[in-house]
């Protein structure tokens, strides 16, 4: 059990590390309207969705374990 929850904890912090660059960049691009910021915001977004499926898996798997 311990090692999903590392697992999850992982998926999280990256997920938390993404959020805030897709934030950073959506902002810059609201802002001032510089387009490789939106850029930067979908890739973000993007990978942050691949996560997201990720974490879904291992929080049942983890959940199922308790």
């Amino acid at each position: 059990t311990k090692g999903i929850v590392m697992e999850t904890t992982k998926l999280f912090t990256n997920m938390k590390t993404l959020w805030e660059a897709f934030e950073d960049n959506h902002n810059t691009f609201t802002a001032k309207g510089n387009k490789a910021a939106a850029t930067r915001a979908r890739k973000a977004i993007g990978e942050l969705k691949k996560l997201v499926t990720g974490y879904r898996k291992e929080s049942v798997i983890e959940s199922k374990r308790s």
